[in-house]
């Protein structure tokens, strides 16, 4: 079986003549001559025994054997350079870099704790933030486009791997003198008839809501979406809406009674957020410093954050 397995060369080669659409622009890229990229890619199909690219014309389009290789192509040199990046970081005592996603609320609550308790412990080390809807940071993850991501639990994917960071539920906001403050129970029509805010259009956090609504047989009127938390709670101060938001989110807020808490429902809507890295590979040093510093910072929390 050995016998069959590619080198490396011959990957770059496949990978480089699938990007660039051509022998011609892959030869340029990496320097070779497009009869070296040409003998390479007979010589890759005749070890595994299949065929991975069909010539059209000047095109080059993948067989379906094609994509499989190149998925396992990409994870491979994405490896060999993770490898690279962490032993360049240990050689530099500490200099290398963490690329970590999470949705806006975090990155607005939480990560700036993180990072900040992060570069006492690695001050050479730049953490690199992205923020967006969990789904869409996890296809980035497995495209090992990012290190780590933390999110709200979806239907986990072959290509990952997670454990667990924190539970937390959702919550109204109203200011104090709003009709529902203080309140355990608010009526079907009173909630459809409400105007929400929420804080983007697609995330899992209002695919959860909307879901746990309907099964209530509560159909929610079209919510108004605003870019960030801190617009959520203000306008939610002065009574132009009712916010949807988790406990910690509001803390401070509550804690001083410029905003009230109100229960969703009859149960609580409750998130599990999950650290997540790819399947396959073990996260290095600095991302275990990482999130192990993100699961300490939710501990200390005390307004709706659990576990």
């Amino acid at each position: 079986m050995t016998d069959r397995l590619p080198d490396l060369r011959q990957i770059r080669s496949f990978v480089s003549v699938v990007d660039e659409g051509s022998f011609t622009l892959a030869a340029k890229k990496l320097f070779l001559t497009q009869s070296a990229i040409s003998h390479s890619m007979r010589a890759l199909e005749e070890q595994l025994g299949c065929v991975l690219l069909n010539r059209l014309g000047r095109k080059v389009v993948m067989t379906r054997e094609g994509e499989i290789f190149l998925h396992r192509c990409r994870r491979v040199l994405g490896e060999l350079e993770q490898a690279v990046r962490e032993l360049d970081g240990l050689k530099r005592w500490g200099q290398a870099r963490v690329r970590v996603g999470a949705p806006h609320s975090l990155c607005q609550f939480l990560l700036p704790t993180v990072v900040r308790e992060f570069r006492d412990c690695f001050p050479r080390c730049e953490p690199q933030i992205e923020a967006g809807d969990t789904a869409a940071l996890l296809g980035r993850l497995e495209e090992r486009e990012l290190d780590l991501v933390f999110g709200v639990r979806v239907k986990e994917g072959a290509e990952l791997e997670s454990c667990p960071l924190f539970h937390d539920s959702m919550l109204f906001v109203v200011p104090p003198q709003h009709p529902w403050a203080g309140r355990e129970m608010i009526s079907k029509a009173e909630i459809e008839s409400a105007q929400f805010m929420i804080h983007a259009r697609a995330t899992e956090t209002r695919r959860l809501v909307e879901r746990y609504f309907a099964g209530l047989g509560i159909k929610l009127r079209e919510p108004l979406l605003l870019g960030d938390m801190e617009s959520i709670k203000e306008m939610s101060k002065v009574g132009l809406g009712v916010g949807l938001v988790a406990r910690w989110s509001a803390r401070k807020e509550l804690e001083e009674g410029t905003l009230a808490s109100v229960p969703l429902g009859p149960e609580p809507v409750r998130r599990e957020w999950r650290t997540y890295w790819a399947r396959g590979r073990k996260p290095s040093l600095i991302e275990e410093t990482f999130a192990g510093i993100a699961r300490i910072v939710v501990a200390a929390w005390d307004c709706g954050a659990e576990g």
